[in-house]
């Protein structure tokens, strides 16, 4: 996720970059098959002004479109925030004191912090438990890892241990019930997570809205060459006109999917990082990390 600093202009420029460079130079050939050649063909600027127009408009709802899915994939990893704390927070104040209940206790704290990193690396189509695998026990690890989806092995095991609060006596069925429905609101919302993972925008509509660009530039290129106006006044314009119609082609492409490893991404590792201080204070853990920080203009 961005965050609220002074991104360099590389950033942007790099996005972009070769965009521009074609964009110039199909106006430095139109410019010498208009000046010196025999092209003589004649675009109004009022078309390129009504084209131009029509592909803002397209742009502007696919922005808007791409938006949605951002937000909504924040908003799931808020909710993830919201039900994870929940979920220790019962079990804590719920459970009666019984031989098993602390290492118990910090077994699912732990074993929900393995969760939610392992959640945001295979959204990110890394390896869930490469560097968090140590928050279970190694034969739990060891079993997990043979699922095709860790996260949810790892809810399994949370579901499990539940019940056996329930056999000891520590939770009524009341609170079990209600604890279930707080790792049911999880499992909703890795579900939810996945739904956008999966779901592709559609290519087509990218790749003719990219097209529909060029063939506005081409046109506008055509309608500033009309009277063989100076390359060197127009061309630059050119690029101008060019560079915000591509450069929010370019974000709303990296924004629609949120779960890339991208800049644009969804703060999921900063937000498991959150969780992880927040799960190890609620049980008195002594080794609490600090919260995840950056010397870029993003944090994932």
């Amino acid at each position: 996720m961005i965050v609220n600093s002074r991104i360099p202009i590389s950033y942007f420029f790099h996005k972009i970059k070769w965009d521009l460079l074609i964009s110039a130079i199909f106006s430095i050939i139109i410019y010498f098959a208009t000046t010196y050649g025999n092209l003589s063909f004649k675009l109004p600027l009022t078309f390129s002004g009504l084209l131009g127009t029509s592909i803002s408009l397209l742009l502007s709802f696919k922005l808007s479109q791409s938006y949605d899915r951002w937000w909504e994939a924040r908003k799931i990893w808020g909710t993830i925030l919201i039900e994870t704390r929940s979920l220790i927070i019962q079990i804590k104040n719920y459970s009666k004191a019984t031989e098993n209940i602390s290492p118990l206790l910090k077994k699912i704290t732990y074993r929900q912090i393995a969760w939610n990193y392992a959640l945001s690396r295979s959204l990110r189509n890394q390896e869930p438990l490469k560097y968090h695998a140590h928050f279970l026990d190694k034969e739990e690890a060891i079993e997990v890892k043979k699922h095709l989806n860790i996260p949810l092995a790892i809810l399994d095991k949370q579901s499990k241990n539940v019940v056996d609060l329930l056999d000891e006596g520590a939770i009524n069925q009341f609170q079990q019930v209600q604890i279930d429905q707080t790792i049911s609101n999880l499992g909703t919302c890795m579900g939810q997570a996945e739904r956008i993972k999966n779901t592709y925008f559609p290519k087509t509509y990218r790749v003719t809205l990219h097209l529909f660009i060029y063939l506005f530039l081409l046109s506008l290129s055509f309608s500033f060459y009309l009277d063989h106006s100076n390359v060197f006044i127009y061309t630059p314009l050119l690029i101008c006109i060019a560079t915000p119609f591509f450069l929010l082609e370019k974000i709303a492409f990296d924004m629609q999917d949120p779960f890339e490893n991208k800049p644009t991404d969804t703060s999921s590792t900063a937000i498991s990082t959150t969780l992880e201080i927040n799960l190890k204070q609620l049980i008195n853990d002594p080794d609490v990390p600090e919260p995840l920080t950056t010397d870029t203009f993003y944090i994932l």
